[in-house]
């Protein structure tokens, strides 16, 4: 009994219609054909079998369940959608003129 499994990773991009955060989600796709020539699909995240990926998501911000879904790669061709990374802390150190005081 012999069946042929291909496998693809998929990043799924979603915008949340409430708080309109933009995220992706990672997924593990296997196309599984058996002996018999029947198909079929599994979506795993992190190895546990989910549900295919639907408008509808969860917001990992804010919880709202009114995400939209756009097309496989939507994001790498619209980076300006992507958040910007936060800002680094400041340096703490005083910064110190390299003009000397005048002694008048």
């Amino acid at each position: 009994m012999t069946s042929l499994v291909e496998e693809e990773i998929r990043s799924v991009p979603f915008e949340c219609r409430g708080c309109w955060h933009v995220w992706e989600e990672d997924y593990q796709v296997r196309h599984i054909e058996d002996r018999h020539g029947n198909e079929g699909v599994i979506w795993l995240r992190a190895g546990v079998p989910v549900p295919p990926p639907s408008p509808g998501a969860i917001c990992p911000r804010c919880g709202s369940q009114q995400a939209t879904m756009f097309p496989e790669g939507y994001l790498a061709r619209h980076p300006e959608l992507r958040r910007p990374p936060e800002p680094e802390e400041p340096d703490p150190t005083p910064l110190l003129s390299p003009v000397r005081k005048p002694y008048y």
